[in-house]
């Protein structure tokens, strides 16, 4: 297993104190961070690959924080955010919370209430790319597999028993045994059930 790569909370906010702020509460408890003025500054630097989350102010230049928001997740740049500021209403906080928002505080917040949100948004990250590589190394697995070893796959989930899965495709029982134990082994599923919640997270339509 290779170590997790440090997390990164990354901080975009115009006011420079702010961020000097953030930045230097997040070394004393050992964070790593990066900060940036605007939101394209962010978007062309490099961000170092780990588990990361993005402190962003709602009101920035050029852009505001819901429409970066938005941005991002239209660029399939999926990263928890925690959104700070000075002019915070309910309906906005409504709004960048059903986007996906890990949290909406108003400054001035405390910075244990910041750091709890770091701490949870970071942990929804490690999740997500855990989730990711899962998904990945799934994939590979599926693409092992012959044209009939998927056709097998896609029946056997489907919960139908070996006889009707050698009607349905016009062969033996026994090409159809030999075929599902090839599925099992490569798709490493210790059981039927197991191939079934692989199928689910592979989105395979039965049948």
């Amino acid at each position: 297993m290779t170590t997790e790569a440090a997390p990164t909370v990354f901080i975009i906010d115009d006011d420079d104190q702010v961020r000097a702020a953030i930045q230097g509460m997040l070394k004393s408890v050992g964070l790593r961070s990066q900060t940036f003025a605007t939101a394209p500054e962010f978007l062309r630097s490099q961000r170092p690959d780990g588990p990361s989350c993005l402190v962003l102010d709602v009101r920035l230049p050029g852009i505001n924080g819901l429409d970066f928001q938005r941005q991002l997740a239209d660029a399939g740049l999926r990263i928890p955010i925690i959104f700070i500021t000075g002019h915070g209403d309910i309906p906005m906080s409504v709004k960048a919370m059903k986007s996906g928002a890990v949290e909406f505080l108003t400054k001035p917040f405390r910075d244990q209430d910041l750091l709890d949100a770091i701490h949870q948004a970071l942990d929804r990250d490690r999740v997500m790319r855990h989730q990711n590589i899962e998904l990945t190394e799934l994939r590979k697995r599926y693409e092992s597999l012959t044209t009939r070893e998927r056709e097998v796959m896609a029946l056997v989930v489907s919960g139908m028993l070996n006889k009707q899965i050698a009607g349905e495709l016009g062969t033996s029982e026994i090409t159809v045994k030999i075929h599902r134990g090839h599925v099992m082994h490569k798709m490493k599923a210790e059981s039927l059930a197991e191939l079934v919640r692989m199928a689910t997270k592979l989105d395979l339509s039965p049948g």
